[in-house]
């Protein structure tokens, strides 16, 4: 199905849905900035909660639709997969644009609570289901998460901010952010259901869209979110919105919505058995990539890219019964992963004699 094959109405869908992301992506950078500056903390704490749960918004709200109408697959997969779209390519594009800086904070708080997040949804998921008990645990965890950001803000002063954005209209700010969050949320609406549309004409299994149309779609407003912040220079906000982003999804969107399904969330025994453990893998993986000269580089970015690429690849071509899903997975565990950890190992050895 090509471009030339599409309604009037899905195209039109996806042009105001892309207009609406750039739009509010920046205006949601901007007011970020601004927002940090009045309130006389880093940017990396404004990516952190505020950006991160305004980009966070579309996935609430499939997730949430996707309980209440009984595709459960949908629900989970989506958040699985946004998880590992947000990190493999948001971070590897965004350090494609420049180089991100990372924090020493994210190093030692807010990648490890990443992964203890993914380990914790994981776990929870290992009967095949996701209940409302399970819900109210994640969900706790979250509160926790803004707790420690709450009590990091306050030793986190940023005293250098410009003097004109200290004094902005802080009334202005918020009703701008607002503004941009409602536009981001109607872009992801727009998006999402145009890929729904042309994945539903493709016949694809709920699994596949979940992983696949579904995150992206829902990970669009993080994704230009970040882009516009490294083009503006605001690496912080393009790499905390993304770790952010990935907290709130496991512990707010899949908290939120095992809470008030219905009933249990399944979980499929493919997500169980490969789609949850690569999502805690590439976690994980964020740990000596970050540690390492506490920066993204562009080699980096590019090594993110083309683990998704071969993460889309495997995906699509197992469920399709393509002979390529078993030759992947052979190079995968055989070749590819091997030198990943031994590269991985070298660098955080490097770092580590650096910095001791």
């Amino acid at each position: 199905m090509g471009l030339s094959t599409l309604s009037p109405w899905n195209l039109l869908q996806l042009l105001c849905g892309l207009a609406l992301l750039i739009a509010g992506a920046g205006l949601l950078v901007r007011c970020a900035v601004h927002m940090a500056a009045r309130m006389n903390v880093r940017p990396l704490l404004i990516g952190l909660t505020i950006v991160a749960l305004g980009s966070s918004a579309p996935q609430v709200t499939v997730s949430l639709q996707a309980a209440l109408n009984d595709t459960p697959d949908i629900a989970v997969g989506s958040v699985i997969g946004s998880n590992i779209f947000n990190v493999l390519v948001i971070l590897g594009l965004s350090a494609l644009i420049i180089p991100l800086r990372v924090s020493r904070q994210l190093v030692r708080l807010d990648i490890p609570l990443m992964i203890i997040a993914s380990g914790l949804v994981f776990a929870l998921a290992l009967n095949k289901q996701l209940d409302r008990l399970d819900g109210l645990v994640l969900l706790g965890g979250l509160l926790v998460y803004l707790g420690l950001l709450l009590r990091q803000s306050r030793h986190s002063g940023h005293h250098h901010a410009n003097h004109d954005l200290r004094h902005a209209t802080w009334q202005r700010n918020v009703l701008l952010m607002l503004c941009a969050l409602v536009m981001l949320g109607l872009a992801g609406h727009l998006l999402l259901d145009a890929a729904l549309d042309i994945a539903s004409d493709l016949g694809l299994s709920e699994r596949i869209i979940g992983l696949t149309i579904v995150a992206v779609s829902t990970s669009l407003p993080p994704l230009a979110t970040s882009l516009i912040a490294a083009f503006r220079g605001q690496r912080e906000i393009a790499v905390g919105n993304v770790i952010g982003t990935n907290v709130f999804n496991l512990l707010g969107v899949l908290g939120l919505t095992a809470l008030v399904s219905p009933a249990p969330l399944s979980v499929s025994p493919n997500a169980l058995v490969f789609d949850l453990p690569v999502m805690l893998g590439v976690a994980v993986l964020c740990l000596p990539v970050f540690y390492s000269d506490y920066r993204v580089t562009r080699a980096e970015g590019l090594m993110f890219l083309g683990l998704y690429l071969a993460y889309g690849l495997h995906v699509m071509s197992f469920t399709t019964g393509m002979p390529l899903a078993g030759k992947l997975e052979h190079w995968m565990l055989f070749f590819i992963l091997p030198a990943l950890l031994a590269f991985l190992l070298f660098s955080t050895l490097r770092a580590w004699r650096r910095q001791h």
